[in-house]
């Protein structure tokens, strides 16, 4: 999984009048939980966040302070303005390398469904899946294969499991399935439905048939 490099600055003053004054210098604050040590409160610029937030990718986070501290973490928690959409608080939990954490990763579809080629709609149930795994192991995203999908059919988490992981969803959650829409088209399977011709049935012709009847009588 890749890694966004934050620039951050330790405070001491974490009261209203000290955050309120962070924030009107463009500043965010942050909070680092986990390991051994009590909370850690830093401070960061804003536009530092843009590729880590404004994105539908996952990243890890490297934390840098100016007196040389480094920390790996990944976000908990966000906090924005209701009205301006301002940045206002972050979290992050420190993680290492050899304690496995949850994240969500986002999934990638990959294919076009055939039922979808017929006329059917591809529904998502889900975008992120909730894995658990080490940090270094973590993908940036889950590949979901959707070709084979008929319309009616559902793919599983169960089909994007990977050794790299462990789900944290229930065995019959659905990531995606085909349904039916208004356009639907009847479109044969060649694959399935074509027959060789030695075992075509003969068919007769009106005549022929007048024939046979004619004899039998």
């Amino acid at each position: 999984m890749k890694s966004i490099t934050i620039n951050g600055s330790k405070r001491e003053s974490v009261g209203k009048k000290a955050t309120k004054a962070l924030r009107n210098a463009g500043q965010v604050p942050c909070v680092l939980y986990g390991g051994d040590a009590k909370p850690l409160h830093f401070a960061t610029e804003e536009i530092s966040f843009n590729k880590l937030v404004y994105t539908a990718d996952v990243h890890t986070v490297k934390i840098k302070f100016d007196d040389g501290d480094k920390f790996n973490a990944i976000l908990q928690d966000i906090q924005f303005h209701p009205v301006t959409d301002a940045i206002l608080h972050v979290d992050f939990y420190q993680i290492s390398q050899d304690k496995p954490i949850t994240m969500e990763i986002p999934i990638h579809t990959e294919g076009v469904a055939r039922g979808v080629k017929n006329g059917g709609v591809l529904r998502y149930n889900l975008r992120r899946l909730k894995v658990r795994g080490l940090a270094n192991e973590l993908p940036d995203y889950i590949t979901a294969d959707v070709t084979k999908l008929k319309i009616g059919q559902k793919l599983y988490v169960t089909e994007v499991a990977d050794e790299s992981f462990e789900i944290q969803h229930p065995d019959n959650t659905v990531i995606c399935q085909v349904r039916t829409s208004r356009n639907i088209v009847a479109i044969e399977d060649e694959e399935e439905d074509e027959v060789p011709a030695d075992e075509v049935p003969a068919t007769e012709s009106e005549d022929e048939a007048a024939v046979k009847e004619g004899g039998e009588n």
